[in-house]
Order: C-alpha cells, then structure tokens, then sequence
C-alpha cells in the first residue's frame, strides 16, 4: 500500500509540474512574454524536455486541483500508516506481546510503572485525523468559488504545508521506530498453534479430493463442530470420527494440521507462505536498496 502511495505522488507531480507564470492575474498579459523559455528555465518540462505551461489564464490563477490531489494523496497515506499504527499499538499490547518497541520511541505511563506506551504508532495514528481534515477544509474551501481568483484562497497554503509536514514528519519518526522493533516468536508460535485456524486447509484438502468447495465447507464445519463437542481440539479427533461425517477423509487428513506444511503450501503470488514472503522481501530490499519503486 505505500507503494501506491508513492505511486500517486509521482502521479501527482506530473499534474503540478505545469508553469502558471504569463497568466496574469486573470487574462494573461499584452506583452511579448516568452512563456516556453522561462519555463523551460525553471525546470517546468515534461519526460523529453518540452516545456509545460498552462493554458487558460482563468484557470491557472483558480485551480487549486493540484493542493487537493496532493491532500488526497496525503491523507490516504496518513490512513496508511495509521492502520499499520493500530497493528503495532495492538502487538504491542501485554495481552499480544507479539512485538517489543526499543525504548528510545515509548514512554513510561504516568501512573504504572511497568508499563510502556507505543507513544510513536499512537501518535502515528491520530496525525491522520489531522490530515485528513486538511483534505477537507481545502475541498471545503474551493466549492462555493466562482472560476477564478478569490481572496479565500490564501487560505489554502495552511492546509496544503500542514499536511506535507505532518506527513513527512510521520513517515520519518515511524520509518526510524521499525528498525528498533523485535518479533517475540514465542509469542507468536503460540498465537499460530491452535488447529482451527487450518479449518480451511481441511476443506481444501476436501477440494483436492474431489468435493466441490461448497460441500467441503460444510463438512468441515460439522467436524470443528463435533470437535468442540467432544473438547477436544480440531487436530485430536480420530479419523474414524471424521469418517463418521465424510468417507472422503483418509490419513492424509491428519496430516493436514502441520503449520510447516500449511505455510509451504501457500505458494501463490502474494500469499502468506514463507517462500513467498521471502521472495517479496528479497524484492523491497533490492528495491529500496537501488531507490527504485515497483510498479
């Protein structure tokens, strides 16, 4: 996601990188001005060189499109990270303990001693609210306006340099916070470990059988139901008793309940399997590494 992210910036960049200069204040001007040439000077120019002026004197004067898609741009890139924020606030917790933040970016609470606050995903997180009504104080801002300059809009340059600091400041502090964050695997294998979560790896195991998805889905939830009545976890029923609801389980079944295995068979593009997210890591790292982007 925030590779779209920065996807949509360079998107953005290409509609502002556009010369306003010779427009006037609103009807261009008389003299002989070399439009082209000063803004070939300042840089305003397109892939192969050429020269990129605007071409309405009203609208160049007007137009405030470029601060709203840089706000949008923003503010979904604000959502972004707060929802990365809300995971790592929610790892953090003692009841998850999945993660442990350094404590150059907690605090101590105020009142418990023991305890640490994830003070740079939680502000993190509410800095999008901030940005997102940035967003919308300019949209706000330009919707009663006729087409053309109004003194309203000189309102426009606090929203669009709030926004660009706010984001750019967050990036930065939640950016340098994720090197210092350490994966407790313990905690996490023993997150990982109940047999239900591979409920579907069951039913898929239906599907390779033969049973179409929809019938293998409901086998499978008559077995977790049988398994929680008889208390004993998905894994600990016999196949005799799987067999007492389908005649398509065999041994193979049993097998199905291996994590290892279940995370080697998650071997498509994007999927969460270790292979897979190996490949994707290898790819940002050279990515990110070289300063390039993937499309």
């Amino acid at each position: 996601m925030l590779d779209r992210d920065y996807q949509r910036f360079a998107d953005c960049f290409l509609r502002v990188n556009v010369c306003p200069l010779g427009a006037g204040a609103l009807a261009g001007s008389t003299l002989p001005l070399a439009r082209e040439r000063v803004a070939a000077w300042l840089g305003f120019v397109d892939a192969q060189g050429r020269p990129r002026i605007s071409q309405n004197s009203m609208d160049a004067v007007s137009d405030r499109d470029f601060a709203v898609e840089f706000c949008a741009a923003a503010a979904l890139l604000a959502v972004h990270l707060s929802r990365l924020a809300e995971d790592v606030v929610l790892w953090a917790t003692s009841e998850f303990n999945f993660i442990r933040i350094a404590d150059a970016y907690t605090t101590g609470s105020s009142l418990m001693p023991q305890k640490k606050n994830p003070d740079i995903a939680e502000l993190a997180r509410g800095k999008s609210g901030r940005v997102i009504g940035d967003l919308v104080s300019l949209l706000t801002l330009l919707k009663g306006l006729p087409m053309t300059y109004n003194r309203d809009l000189q309102e426009d340059k606090e929203r669009l340099f709030d926004a660009a600091d706010t984001v750019r400041a967050t990036v930065r502090v939640f950016a340098a916070m994720l090197p210092h964050v350490r994966v407790n695997l313990a905690a996490c294998a023993a997150a990982v470990c109940d047999p239900a979560l591979l409920a579907t790896d069951l039913a898929d195991y239906l599907v390779r059988k033969g049973l179409a998805f929809r019938k293998a889905h409901r086998v499978v939830g008559a077995v977790v139901a049988l398994a929680e009545k008889r208390g004993r976890p998905l894994n600990q029923l016999s196949l005799g008793e799987m067999q007492s609801l389908d005649k398509t389980f065999d041994r193979e079944a049993l097998r199905v309940f291996d994590l290892a295995k279940a995370m080697a068979r998650r071997n498509l593009t994007g999927a969460p399997g270790t292979r897979e997210v190996e490949k994707q890591l290898a790819k940002w790292r050279k990515q990110l590494g070289s300063g390039a982007r993937g499309n």
